[in-house]
Parts: C-alpha cells; sequence; structure tokens
C-alpha cells in the first residue's frame, strides 16, 4: 500500500471531509493566500506607484456613499491610495512576514528543541532556562524591545527599508521557545524506544539519529502549533506596526493601513480602518478555526470513536 492510498484510506482525511469547519477554513486560507500572492495581478493599482497615487483623491468614501467614485469601490486612504489595492498588498506582505516569521522560529525552536532533549543533561537545562526566562516575558513586549533596538541601531529610515526581514526575525526570536518545548517533550518520549536504539547500536552518529529519525516523529505537534503561529505572527505584525514599530506607512500591510486610519476614524473616514481590520479578522480566524479542528484530529489522547 503506497502513501497516498494510505492517505486516502486515513481517519485524517474522512474527518477532513465530515467537518465543515475544516474544509470551509481550509479553502478559504488556499483563497487568501492565493489573492495575496497574486496582488500584483489583482490589484486596480500599484500603491507602490507614485504616478498612480494623488494626494487630492485621499479619503475619497467608497464607491456607494455620497461623494464616493466609481473608481474606488472601498474609498482610498489619507495617501489617496485606491485602498481595495493597498489592502491586497498589505495581505501579502502580512503573510510573507507570517509564513516567514513561522519558518525562523520553527527552525530554530526545533533545533534547539532536539539538542536539548536528546542531549540532556546541563545543556538542556541551560538552553531550557534560556526559553523559560523568555517564557516569562510577554513576546509581544519582547518583540516591541527587539523592534526599538532594532530602530535605534539601523536609524529609523534604514529600518523602514529593511522592515519586512527584520520584523520576520524579530517575530521569529518572540516565538521559538514554543517549538523549543514541545520538540523537547517529544523527543524525551521517542529516545527511549527501540528504533532510537537499534540505530545507535549500528553506530549512527548522533546528528543523523536526531534529524534523520527522531526529528520525523516529532513533526505532528510541530504541524499543529505552525497552523496557529501562523496566525500569532500575523497579529504581531499588525500590533507593532499599530505602535509605529512595524511597516511604516508607505508600505502597506494590514497593521499599518489599520493605524494609518486610526486618528480619522472619528472624523468620518472610517473605511480605511474599518476594511483592513476586517480583513485582517477573518484571515487570522481562519487559520485559527482550521489549526483548532487539526489539533483535535491529530490529538492522539482524544476520542476518535
Amino acid at each position: 500500500m503506497n502513501n497516498w492510498t494510505r492517505f486516502k484510506n486515513s481517519y485524517f482525511l474522512y474527518s477532513f471531509k465530515r467537518e465543515p469547519v475544516a474544509y470551509i477554513s481550509f479553502a478559504l486560507f488556499i483563497i487568501f493566500v492565493l489573492v495575496a500572492l497574486l496582488a500584483p495581478v489583482l490589484s486596480p493599482y500599484d500603491p507602490y506607484d507614485a504616478m498612480m497615487i494623488d494626494i487630492m483623491d485621499s479619503e475619497i468614501p467608497p464607491s456607494w456613499m455620497d461623494e464616493g467614485e466609481e473608481r474606488f469601490f472601498m474609498g482610498t486612504d489619507v495617501q489617496g491610495r485606491d485602498l481595495v489595492s493597498a489592502m491586497l498588498y498589505g495581505l501579502r506582505t502580512s503573510v510573507i512576514i507570517g509564513l516567514g516569521a513561522v519558518i525562523f522560529q520553527a527552525v530554530l525552536g526545533i533545533t534547539v528543541g532536539l539538542i536539548s532533549g536528546y542531549l540532556g543533561g546541563k545543556l538542556d537545562s541551560f538552553l531550557m532556562r534560556v526559553a523559560d526566562i523568555q517564557f516569562a516575558i510577554p513576546y509581544l513586549i519582547v518583540a516591541i524591545i527587539a523592534s526599538a533596538i532594532f530602530q535605534l541601531a539601523f536609524g529609523v529610515d534604514r529600518f523602514q527599508q529593511l522592515a519586512v526581514p527584520l520584523l520576520i526575525f524579530i517575530i521569529g526570536i518572540s516565538n521559538w521557545p514554543m517549538y523549543a518545548r514541545t520538540v523537547r517533550a517529544s523527543v524525551l518520549g521517542e529516545k527511549s524506544k527501540e528504533y532510537v536504539e537499534a540505530a545507535r547500536v549500528i553506530g549512527l552518529n548522533r546528528r543523523i539519529i536526531m534529524f534523520r529519525h527522531i526529528l520525523p516523529n516529532t513533526l505532528t505537534p510541530v504541524l499543529v502549533l505552525s497552523t496557529i503561529q501562523v496566525a500569532q505572527a500575523i497579529m504581531s505584525e499588525a500590533a507593532l506596526s499599530f505602535l509605529g514599530l512595524g511597516m511604516p506607512i508607505s508600505q502597506p500591510s494590514l497593521g499599518s493601513l489599520i493605524k494609518a486610519g486610526f486618528e480619522y476614524v472619528f472624523s468620518g473616514s472610517w473605511w480605511i480602518t474599518l476594511f483592513p481590520s476586517i480583513l485582517l479578522i477573518v484571515f487570522t480566524l481562519v487559520i485559527i478555526l482550521f489549526g483548532d479542528w487539526l489539533r483535535d484530529t491529530l490529538n492522539p489522547k482524544l476520542y476518535k470513536g
């Protein structure tokens, strides 16, 4: 029986097809990601092209309202950018930062967790104390401090130019202990099993045993955690941008768009903040719902009667 046949007959696929929350949230997630990646094709305007932006078009209401214009379906922001285009590009930026931060924290956390759990001893104690210290500080505080330090080190202008890779690093370095703890717990349960003892007996080195034999058996909880962490990373980017420590207003992300329009909400230009906020809420909710289903399905302790 090949892998595809096993997958078709698996409880995972059976549960997926019978659970509307699972397949609807997964389908919406794929749609959001595709829309984000295709933003340059789908957007009516390019929010990065100064030739397409006119400050005289700022704060135009959505097309269905009085004083709205047909060319701007959801209106414009304070810089005169088409809000639909800015949201599509902003979604792409948020997705890139979210996925990039999760990949970074997963690689770092998995490596630390594998080494700590397998080697044990003083190294394990040291690495876990470092993780404990970071756990004791709210991740957003760590991200804010790191972002402020980078802005002081590079300067505001340079930070804005490198905003995407720096935010990936900042958000990633704030959340790696979750992966380290999760993987370490799995490694402690795996390293005493017979297949690991057999690998030691035949003389395989520790690196091969850790990464080729133990790591694949720890990926189920990592997959579940990664799904939730994508939503967490996207919300972290939005929070940092809203606080002025993330993406600059000139480079649209969902967080920077919400920040840009927040001070104009009570002056009547509510759409600048409302529409990006709705997109952010719906996108993160879709990811969280799928992650919750994934956790319940892949948790071996739950009854699957």
